[in-house]
C-alpha cells in the first residue's frame, strides 16, 4: 500500500511529463529505490544505483520480451540492434557500426552541419519570427543523418512526421493497443529504408548506407540487422538532439546570467551543452530487464522484474551534484548520465554534443536580443514517456 513515506510517480501522467522534476525530488528523498505494483517494475532514481545498474549489463538486460510492459517501440521486427541486444550481439554490432562514427568522422561533418544551421536561421530572419522547435530542432538533427545516409534533405520533414509519430506512441501506457498512425508510420519508415538498401546495392555512393552494405558483405551483418540499425539511426539520432536544442534554449531563456555569461564567453559553449544535458535530460529513462535475483539500494529485485531507471533523476541527485537543481553553465565535473553509462553509452553523443553547440551558439549569436516570446504562457510537450522535449518554443528575436 502507498503510504507518504514511499511516493508514486505516475510516469503516464501529462503533468508528470510537463514537469518531472518535483516528483523526481521526492523519490530522490524517500524512496531512491522503490518498487511499485502499480507500473509492474522498480523504480530507481539515485546516481550510485543506477549507475550500478548500467554498468552491469550481465544482471540488467536491455532485451526484454515483447509481451512484457514498457515494450520496445515495434521497429525492428525483432532484429538485434545495439540498443536492444546483449553481449556477444551487442559487441558484434556496435564494433560493426561504430567504425562510421569516429570522432575524426564526426568533426569533419562540421561545416556542413553550420550550413545547414545557418540556412535555417536564415528564413528565420527573414520571417521574423521564431519557434526554435519548428524552425530549427526539428530539422536540423533529421537534415544532418539524411545527409549521413545519402538521402535527400528535402525529405526531412516526412522522415520527421514518421518519426514524431512512432515517439508518441511510447506514451500510451502498454496495456493499450499502439495508434494506427504510429503503426502506419512504422510500415512507411521500413518500405522507404528497405527500397534505399536495395537501390544503394545495385549503385553504392559515399555515403553511411553504402558503407554498411560494405560491411555486411564481408561480416556478420544481416540484412535485417542493417535495416534495424538504419531505424534506429532515424529515431534515436534525431529525437534526442531535437530535445537537447529545444530544452537548452529554454534553460538559458529562463536564466539570463547565465544566458549573459555565455554571450561574454562563448567558448564555454561546451561546458553550457553538459549542463543542458543534466539539467533537463533529453532522455529521461531507460528499461532493463533483471535476468537474476539482485539487491539494489537494500531493496531485493527478483529475476524477470523490469527495473525503470530514470536518468533524469540521476542528473538531479544531490548527492552526486552539488545544488542539482540549480542551472550552472560552468558547472565542473558534470558527469551526467545523459547519454547513458556503460556497454550501452549512447554511440551518437559526440554528433548531438556537435550539433547542439553549433545551434545554440548560432542562435545567439544571430539574435542578440532573443527572449521568450510569452514568458508567462504555458510550455506543451511532446507525447513521449522517457524522450523530454517541447512541442514549441516561441522566441522573440
Amino acid at each position: 500500500m502507498q503510504t507518504a513515506s514511499t511516493p508514486l510517480i505516475r510516469l503516464f501522467d501529462p503533468e508528470v511529463r510537463a514537469n518531472p522534476y518535483p516528483h523526481y525530488r521526492l523519490l530522490l528523498q524517500v524512496a531512491p529505490v522503490k518498487l511499485s505494483a502499480m507500473l509492474s517494475a522498480v523504480v530507481v532514481s539515485r546516481y550510485r544505483e543506477i549507475e550500478q545498474i548500467l554498468t552491469d549489463h550481465e544482471t540488467y538486460s536491455n532485451h526484454r520480451p515483447e509481451a512484457t510492459p514498457f515494450r520496445q517501440l515495434d521497429l525492428t521486427a525483432g532484429a538485434a540492434t545495439i540498443l536492444s541486444s546483449d553481449p556477444p550481439d551487442h559487441t558484434r554490432l556496435r564494433k560493426l557500426v561504430s567504425r562510421d562514427f569516429t570522432p575524426r568522422r564526426i568533426a569533419a561533418m562540421e561545416p556542413r552541419i553550420r550550413e545547414i544551421t545557418n540556412t535555417l536561421l536564415d528564413q528565420v530572419e527573414r520571417k521574423g519570427e521564431f519557434d526554435v522547435i519548428a524552425d530549427l530542432a526539428n530539422q536540423l538533427p533529421v537534415m544532418v543523418i539524411a545527409q549521413m545516409l545519402g538521402i535527400s534533405t528535402a525529405r526531412h520533414r516526412e522522415f520527421k512526421a514518421w518519426s514524431n509519430a512512432i515517439v508518441a506512441s511510447s506514451s500510451v501506457p502498454p496495456h493499450l493497443p499502439r495508434p494506427p498512425e504510429a503503426i502506419e508510420a512504422t510500415a512507411a519508415l521500413r518500405g522507404f529504408l528497405a527500397a534505399e538498401i536495395e537501390r544503394r546495392r545495385h549503385d553504392p555512393g559515399p555515403d553511411l548506407i553504402s558503407a554498411l552494405i560494405a560491411h555486411q558483405e564481408v561480416e556478420a551483418l544481416t540484412a535485417a540487422e542493417l535495416l534495424a540499425f538504419l531505424i534506429l539511426l532515424l529515431m534515436a539520432g534525431n529525437e534526442t538532439t531535437t530535445n537537447l536544442i529545444g530544452n537548452g534554449l529554454l534553460a538559458l531563456m529562463r536564466h539570463p546570467q547565465q544566458l549573459e555569461h555565455l554571450r561574454s564567453h562563448p567558448d564555454a559553449i561546451t561546458s553550457a551543452v553538459e549542463e543542458m544535458l543534466r539539467y533537463d535530460s533529453p532522455v529521461q529513462g531507460v528499461v532493463r530487464l533483471a535476468r537474476k535475483p539482485d539487491q539494489v539500494g537494500g531493496v531485493e529485485i527478483e529475476a524477470g522484474t523490469l527495473v525503470i531507471v530514470l536518468l533524469g533523476a540521476a542528473n538531479r541527485d544531490p548527492s552526486k551534484f552539488e545544488q542539482p537543481d540549480a542551472f550552472d553553465i560552468t558547472r565542473t565535473p558534470n558527469e551526467h548520465l545523459a547519454f547513458g553509462h556503460g556497454i550501452h553509452f549512447c554511440l551518437g553523443a559526440q554528433l548531438a554534443r556537435l550539433e547542439g553547440s553549433i545551434a545554440i551558439a548560432s542562435v545567439l549569436e544571430r539574435f542578440p536580443n532573443l527572449a521568450l516570446a510569452d514568458p508567462a504562457a504555458p510550455l506543451s510537450y511532446r507525447g513521449s514517456l522517457f524522450l523530454r522535449g517541447l512541442a514549441a518554443l516561441p522566441l522573440s528575436i
